[in-house]
């Protein structure tokens, strides 16, 4: 290496010493005769200094624009007294530089690299100058967190007997899923690829393979709608076992979190880690993935007004639906603008509206209240004992989707008590939790049908297998979400293994014909009748879980090159158009808009 040392390497023992260091010009300063610059690499950065009287051959590097590329060869000496720096690590010494190189001469700065001020520019400047972007401290050590997750995910992984192999990014497509990249085949001409959603189907044929213990760090690639935690590809941390039962992936899962936890964040991780059935957190939270850190949470008033005089409420229990309510405590002053907020979010989950009740003044306000009885008043107080400042929030209907409408709700809530102050939720504190027992099946009225919760892969609870003609919604899968605080890290199942009961999935449950059957999973459904092992696995995101580790909501701050919600890489200004001559190779025309 041309350096002897890196920057943020030096203390005072190196003193008298003669080191060569590179990097890049973080900042100058001009003292006259003598002039300052501090030299930054990826280990931090150390301060040079630049007599220009003794050196009169180096008085140009006064001139240089932050982020030159310099190389610098001098000796280590002590700061003056008093002029120590605390909050560097190399604080307390100085190079006396004596001969230098400038490998690069940079251009003025699109915008500041200072992470206080680069909060302010543009996000699309910064992802065109994503380069400049990465050279920012919280993005490195972002990156850097990124790095040592991945390694002690695999270190631990290594330990238990995993093998880590690569499989193929080019599928068959699966119209089943999230909709696909597809990818055409020239070699084929009418044919295409789709860049695989995930690897399922294949890590499913490896424990048919005999291989056991399968792990990757797995690129995935979706073409959906993009928001803060969703990215066009992303990583998987993919696995999967055989001859195991699900408390085997718990086990194995909660020691993984606790080894990242502990090796990156000198953390001790709590396990096991609480369970909770899919139909306590919807009926507590109102979300398969709860956040747990605050203990506001829903409650079931169908009892109360069962008989009542309040038609809409009477009706959603006669017709087997629920009176749910959420109490926003200390949130009866909200304003208009805030109650339209939470009504948008509770009607983009299906509501009609949002019925409240305010408790200000020691009196209760609510267009609805003169519908209640004093009964139901009375039963409404002795069961949720709303206090001065609370506003209760209710909804009416089919148990799911009412608990999703107040999830939505609380959620909000939560939202506006933390943005005044009043509720604290860290994001260093982390609540982790399984939430399992999911019903194998749900109902699609759009398509008429029922489709896997899950995907179409995963096994029925044994018990409830005798369900699956009489009462398929009533069956549960043996599919687990691992959830820390409000966000889904990771899903898995055990998986079917039996040809005959994998069959019986797709054709009679979820109405796919034998024809396409054969067509997509034919050569599963074969290699299962070729001593298909019990076997199953889970696939955590890389991506959110290091976000979090991080403390930021964005995955993007965690990927190197993420593309904007417009699905832009505006770096490289991708995607671009292809040429006459490719389009003619691929055997494609493009239709023009009219």
């Amino acid at each position: 290496m041309v350096r002897t040392h890196r920057c943020g390497e030096l203390r005072s023992l190196h003193v008298g010493g003669q080191v060569r260091l590179v990097g890049w010009v973080h900042a100058r300063r001009d003292h006259g005769g003598l002039f300052f610059l501090d030299l930054r690499d990826r280990s931090g950065l150390v301060q040079l200094v630049v007599d220009g009287q003794e050196h009169p051959e180096l008085v140009h590097l006064s001139a240089l624009h932050c982020e030159s590329v310099l190389e610098i060869s001098g000796k280590v000496r002590l700061r003056p007294e008093q002029t120590n720096n605390e909050k560097l690590e190399t604080g307390e010494v100085e190079v006396a530089v004596e001969e230098a190189i400038v490998h690069n001469v940079a251009d003025a700065l699109p915008f500041s690299l200072e992470d206080e001020q680069a909060k302010r520019v543009n996000e699309e400047i910064k992802l065109t100058y994503r380069y400049l972007d990465l050279r920012r401290e919280n993005c490195y050590r972002r990156l850097l967190r990124r790095h040592r997750v991945a390694a002690t995910i695999r270190d631990y992984l290594n330990q238990k007997d995993f093998l880590e192999i690569e499989l193929p990014t080019l599928f068959k497509t699966t119209p089943e899923g999230a909709r696909e990249f597809l990818v055409p085949c020239r070699i084929n001409p009418g044919q295409f690829y789709a860049l695989a959603q995930s690897p399922q189907q294949y890590k499913q044929m490896l424990m048919v393979a005999g291989i056991e213990r399968y792990y990757s760090l797995a690129r995935c690639f979706r073409d959906e709608d993009l928001r803060a935690d969703r990215q066009p590809e992303f990583t998987q941390v993919d696995l999967e076992m055989s001859f195991i039962e699900r408390e085997d992936i718990y086990e194995l899962i909660e020691g993984l979190l606790a080894r990242v936890w502990n090796d990156v964040l000198g953390k001790k991780l709590a396990t096991p880690f609480p369970r909770m059935s899919f139909r306590e957190a919807m009926n507590r939270y109102g979300s398969d993935k709860p956040d747990t850190r605050s203990t506001m949470e829903l409650a079931d008033v169908s009892e109360i007004f069962r008989n009542s005089t309040f038609g809409v409420f009477a009706a959603a229990v006669a017709g087997g639906g629920v009176v749910k309510i959420f109490n926003g405590r200390g949130l009866a002053n909200i304003t208009q603008g805030e109650l339209r907020g939470l009504e948008e979010g509770a009607r983009s989950v299906g509501a009609k509206g949002l019925a409240y009740l305010k408790v200000e003044n020691g009196q209760w306000k609510s267009p609805i209240l003169k519908f209640f009885s004093e009964e139901e008043r009375q039963e409404l107080d002795r069961n949720i004992s709303p206090k001065e400042g609370d506003i209760l929030f209710f909804s009416a209907g089919p148990w799911e989707k009412s608990c999703k409408i107040l999830g939505r709700v609380r959620l909000d809530c939560l939202e506006l008590l933390r943005s005044r102050g009043t509720l604290q939720l860290p994001w260093d504190q982390f609540n982790l939790l399984w939430v399992v027992d999911f019903p194998l099946l749900t109902y699609d009225e759009e398509q008429g049908r029922h489709v896997a919760t899950h995907h179409p892969f995963t096994a029925p609870i044994p018990g409830d297998i005798p369900l699956l003609e009489k009462d398929p919604m009533a069956v549960r899968g043996q599919h687990y979400d691992i959830v820390m605080n409000g966000v889904e890290l990771g899903g898995g199942s055990i998986r079917i293994h039996s040809p005959e009961l994998q069959r019986k999935i797709f054709e009679n449950l979820l109405k796919i014909s034998p024809e396409i059957t054969e067509s997509r999973f034919g050569y599963m459904l074969r290699a299962f009748r070729y001593g298909a092992p019990p076997h199953g696995g889970i696939a955590l995101g890389l991506d959110r879980l290091v976000a979090m580790l991080c403390g930021t909501t964005s995955i993007r701050d965690v990927i190197a090159f993420p593309k904007t919600q417009k699905g832009m890489d505006l770096m490289v200004q991708s995607p671009s158009s292809a040429t006459e001559q490719q389009l003619k190779e691929l055997a494609i025309s493009l239709r023009k808009n009219s």
